[in-house]
């Protein structure tokens, strides 16, 4: 009896010294040293797990550097640049066979290739990318073939009017991958999916340096 009452009496005092511990602060934490981050912070990726980590800037740009962590960790870019409609040419992408009207293309360093996704009410979805085509598209746009492996993604949206095409980090095409799969609902995705996908698509067009002829 006298143990049972011993036990209560220190689970108790456990309990209380649990609860006046300091609770750590809301909010997302530098997957590397643990330092707090702000609603808008960097990421790096995992080369081998196909992962995003997220990053505080002094971390962040320890990954900066070619070849920094063995290439195992590298620090996703911020650059965005509007193609504009000069990188597929008519039929092109019906030839790449995606089933949307929404994919993202990068080099996919542990598997040697180029991959080509597109967003999902399942998240993202590979599509099979026919070498042929892509090959041509490469040739035809050093842009493309100059894409960093594994952190830039070329992001096309076919519309009525032509391609929208831009060269973006990779996170940004998984930010899309997280509206699609927050929105979109039935088989056409319905107002509310498209109307997030548009603000999204606005929002990269705002960030995006034009195109440059001649410059790769």
């Amino acid at each position: 009896m006298g143990d049972g009452k011993e036990s209560a009496s220190f689970i108790n005092q456990l309990r209380r010294l649990r609860g006046s511990r300091p609770q750590p602060p809301a909010g997302e934490r530098c997957d590397f040293c643990a330092a707090p981050l702000p609603g808008q912070h960097s990421h790096v990726v995992h080369a081998e797990k196909r992962s995003l980590l997220c990053a505080c800037r002094p971390c962040y740009l320890l990954f900066t550097a070619q070849g920094a962590a063995g290439g195992r960790y590298r620090a996703v870019p911020e650059r965005y640049l509007d193609l504009g409609g000069q990188v597929l040419a008519p039929g092109q992408w019906d030839r790449l066979q995606v089933p949307v009207d929404l994919a993202f293309f990068f080099f996919n360093s542990t598997l040697g290739r180029t991959v080509a996704f597109y967003p999902s009410p399942a998240g993202a979805t590979e599509s099979l990318l026919p070498l042929d085509t892509w090959e041509e598209i490469l040739r035809a746009s050093p842009r493309i073939a100059a894409l960093i492996p594994d952190v830039e993604a070329l992001l096309v949206w076919k519309r009525s009017e032509g391609c929208a095409s831009y060269v973006v980090p990779i996170d940004a095409c998984y930010e899309l991958v997280g509206i699609v799969r927050r929105h979109w609902r039935g088989f056409q995705g319905g107002e509310e999916a498209w109307r997030a996908i548009g603000t999204f698509f606005a929002a990269v067009t705002a960030r995006s340096e034009p195109a440059r002829a001649g410059v790769a």
